[in-house]
C-alpha cells in the first residue's frame, strides 16, 4: 500500500509517506503518531490514520484493515450510477445514455426535435424543434424522479444565434421561477443537421 492510497491530510499523510518510503520498523513508525497511536507491542502496530485502521507487523508490512462504515458508504454512493430510459424520448443516437443518475443529480444528455415514435424531426422548424425538445426532455425528467421544476442548469446549442428570440419564447414557458442557470452557444453544426439540441441537469428529493 503506499501513502496514495490512504489519501489522508496533514500528520496522517506525513505518516503516510514515512509508511510507503520508510525501511525502518512499523514500531517506530507508530513512534511518531503524535497520539494516533492505538497500542503497540512487540512487533506489532495499529494505528487511526483518519477515518482508517491500519495494522502493521515488526518486519515493516502494513495493510489496510477497515475503513469506517460513513467512508465507505460515501465511496460507494460517490461511484454509483443508474441509466434512465424511456420509449417517450428520442433513443440515443450513439454510445450514451438519455440521462444518468449520480449523487442525488439528472444529467439529460444533449436532446434533439426527433418525435419518439419515428426518430425523425418534428420539422425544419426551430421554433416546432424546441417545442419538442422541452417535451422530450419532460419524458426523461419524470422517467428520472425528476421535472421542469427541479432543473438546475440548462446549456441551449444553436445552428444559429438569429434563433436566440424565438428559441426563448417557448423556453419560457416550460421552466418555472427561479428559472435554472443557463448558457447558450452557437456551434458550427448539430447532430443530423438539427436546428437547435438542449440538454440539462436536475436535483433528485
Amino acid at each position: 500500500m503506499t501513502a496514495a492510497h490512504l489519501m489522508m491530510t496533514g500528520a496522517s499523510a506525513a505518516m503516510a509517506r514515512a509508511i510507503a518510503g520508510s525501511s525502518s520498523s512499523f514500531r517506530d513508525i507508530c513512534g511518531m503518531s503524535q497520539g494516533l497511536l492505538l497500542s503497540c507491542g512487540a512487533g506489532f502496530c495499529c494505528m487511526s490514520l483518519g477515518n482508517a485502521i491500519l495494522k502493521g507487523s515488526g518486519k515493516g508490512g502494513h495493510r489496510l484493515l477497515f475503513a469506517s462504515r460513513s467512508l465507505s458508504q460515501g465511496v460507494v454512493e460517490a461511484a454509483k450510477k443508474d441509466a434512465v430510459v424511456t420509449d417517450k424520448a428520442p433513443a440515443a443516437l450513439g454510445p450514451y445514455s438519455q440521462a444518468i443518475k449520480a449523487n442525488n443529480l439528472l444529467f439529460v444528455s444533449g436532446v434533439l426535435g426527433l418525435v419518439p415514435e419515428t426518430g425523425q424531426f418534428v420539422s425544419e422548424t426551430v421554433e416546432e424543434q424546441t417545442e419538442q425538445i422541452l417535451k422530450n426532455i419532460g419524458e426523461i425528467l419524470k422517467a428520472g424522479g425528476a421535472s421542469y421544476s427541479s432543473v438546475v442548469k440548462t446549456t441551449i446549442m444553436l445552428a444559429d444565434l438569429a434563433d436566440f428570440k424565438k428559441v426563448n419564447e417557448i423556453y419560457g414557458k416550460y421552466f418555472p421561477a427561479p428559472a435554472p442557470a443557463r448558457s447558450t452557444y452557437q456551434v458550427a453544426a448539430l447532430p443530423l443537421n438539427a436546428r437547435i439540441e438542449i440538454e440539462c441537469i436536475a436535483t433528485l428529493t
